[in-house]
């Protein structure tokens, strides 16, 4: 029998039906998370607002993982687990998006009014989805956001991940399903959670993560980490800045500002060695030309008015493009009648 507390709410969604405006859906890839997912999944069940379904899709788990999965979905009805066979590693990027799919194509999105994807290494707060959403509502050009990624240090300290305003956050992508289906969903390569921003804010969209207290939450392996180790991840995430088309000089400049940060010096190396070996290589990049040229303005705009002061300035410009809900309705309609 799952349980209920009449403290929390959960939206129930009939599908087939107009969804509920807070109805939402979380897909979760996940590989052997066996050390930090019930925290992850404490902290969903304990939302004030609960999602209508959460879909985890189980990548190939060696450890403890299926059976801690297995216990939840057994005592959660909204909770639904989608296994994949093992692959024999960890993959990132393109491997944690093809999981994703996974999960998401089992899902009718028109059922729902948000979709998040959610790793299971986190520890959010009670109120953050019922946050995340009364926001969006207030402004519905909000796309994508999140709130700010926090991990502790070895003295028990909140360190923030130093996320950008401007970008919501890779491990908590919430999504109204209208930006979502815009967009294209996500790439399927290192740098996804930065292209999807841009590609947002390209369409008149915003995106955003908010450092409100409510909003933060704890990330129990700290960004940009790799099971091969950190300066692992800090190069793969220069080489996907190379992929995604960021401007060479835009680039060292935020290696320089990551030289300030554990791990210090090298972890901004780390990034351009990997920016510059993948140019170096010939490494393909986005194939959306456009949308390379769009990353590219803006990042000169960020190095000659800062960050804050560009993204408001594209988002001014690119507000008479944004098609939210309403707007697209009404284009379908003058199609409609035009035929």
């Amino acid at each position: 029998m799952p349980d209920r507390h009449t403290s929390d709410q959960t939206v129930d969604q009939t599908p087939g039906q107009t969804p509920d405006p807070r109805a939402y859906v979380i897909v979760s890839p996940c590989r052997n998370e066996a050390r930090h997912m019930r925290r992850t999944l404490d902290s969903v069940v304990a939302q004030t607002l609960r999602p209508a379904l959460w879909v985890i899709v189980d990548d190939g788990s060696t450890d403890a993982t299926p059976d801690i999965l297995a216990e939840y979905a057994a005592r959660h009805d909204w909770i639904r687990v989608v296994p994949k066979p093992d692959r024999g590693h960890r993959a990132v990027g393109p491997g944690v998006i093809e999981a994703f799919y996974a999960g998401l194509d089992t899902v009718n999105l028109d059922d729902f009014s948000y979709l998040c994807k959610l790793d299971l290494d986190l520890d959010l707060p009670a109120g953050y989805f019922a946050g995340l959403i009364e926001r969006m509502q207030a402004n519905p050009r909000v796309g994508t956001c999140s709130g700010k990624a926090y991990f502790r240090n070895g003295a028990g300290q909140m360190i923030s991940e130093k996320i950008g305003d401007e970008m919501s956050v890779g491990a908590s992508k919430f999504y109204s399903v209208d930006c979502f289906k815009q967009i294209g969903g996500f790439v399927r390569e290192v740098m996804w959670d930065g292209i999807d921003c841009h590609k947002a804010r390209q369409l008149g969209w915003i995106a955003v993560s908010w450092d409100d207290p409510e909003l933060r939450f704890e990330h129990l392996r700290p960004m940009g980490s790799s099971q091969k180790g950190i300066l692992t991840g800090r190069r793969r995430h220069g080489a996907g800045q190379y992929y995604m088309g960021s401007h060479p000089l835009y680039f060292i400049a935020t290696a320089i500002r990551k030289m300030a940060h554990p791990p210090y010096v090298i972890g901004g190396l780390a990034t351009l060695q990997g920016y510059f070996g993948a140019m170096l290589r010939g490494e393909k990049q986005h194939g959306d030309e456009e949308l390379r040229r769009f990353i590219r303005a803006y990042q000169w705009q960020a190095l000659l008015r800062g960050k804050a002061r560009a993204v408001a300035r594209i988002e001014a410009e690119r507000a008479g493009q944004w098609r939210g809900p309403e707007q697209a309705r009404k284009g379908q309609g003058r199609a409609g009648a035009a035929g």
